[in-house]
């Protein structure tokens, strides 16, 4: 461990946001990536050193990397939640993000992958992924490459807290079996993954011991609620 900082890239994202918050917790110095003319007063507030950028400029880039000491990435182009989020975030962005990282000689990237990317070659931001972490494995970068499952505090973004309203949202069916992960337990992992040991060139899945349906988990919270089994539906 030493005492420069570690760049997030997505910071201003809901995992990102959350990375920052877990490495800061650790004790970390902390430089988050920000696209200019985006709002980083709440990270400023925090002692988060911002680097103004984007990751189809390899030059903010290169400017970003200087003095650090590691990399976390939740960044996302295909979510297109931000202004300016697109695919070529993923393809040529995640390329330029890799590169860069090699000339500053990191100590060590972390990625934030996809649960069962490397199966999947006809999802195209899944494939992303798997050709990313390829992509640091061939250009010698030490990383590590965290696979998460689906997330589901995401059900409380789409139709607010289920349990409280009696009502699940989910856009997608409720009988396909997904592996769960929760944000701010990847978060941890994410951080966490800086300084572990002997996980350089690891590519390890992250979630639940098992998957379930979405209509299982909505059984199990209409449960919780001490309501009549589904009650908690999906739509």
């Amino acid at each position: 461990m030493n005492g420069e900082p570690v760049l997030v890239v997505g910071g201003t994202g809901m995992l990102g946001g959350q990375v920052v918050t877990a490495l800061l917790d650790r004790g970390k110095e902390v430089r988050a990536l920000v696209r200019p003319g985006s709002d980083a007063s709440r990270l400023e507030s925090r002692g988060v050193q911002i680097a103004r950028g984007n990751m189809m400029d390899p030059r903010s880039l290169d400017q970003a990397m200087a003095g650090i000491d590691a990399v976390i990435t939740s960044a996302a182009g295909y979510t297109k939640h931000r202004k300016g989020d697109s695919p070529a975030t993923d393809t040529t962005g995640n390329a330029n993000l890799a590169e860069a990282a090699a000339r500053a000689g990191v100590r060590r990237f972390v990625l934030t992958s996809i649960l069962t990317c490397d199966e999947t070659p006809q999802v195209p931001h899944f494939w992303h992924k798997k050709l990313m972490e390829d992509k640091l494995e061939g250009l010698g970068i030490p990383f590590v490459a965290l696979r998460p499952g689906a997330f589901l505090d995401q059900v409380t973004r789409f139709g607010g807290d289920p349990v409280t309203k009696g009502k699940l949202m989910w856009f997608g069916s409720p009988n396909v079996p997904l592996t769960f992960v929760l944000t701010p337990d990847l978060a941890g992992y994410l951080a966490d993954a800086v300084d572990a040991p002997g996980i350089d060139g690891e590519r390890i899945d992250i979630g639940w011991d098992r998957p379930v349906r979405m209509k299982d988990v909505a059984d199990m919270m209409g449960g919780s609620a001490d309501r009549r089994s589904g009650s908690a539906q999906c739509p």
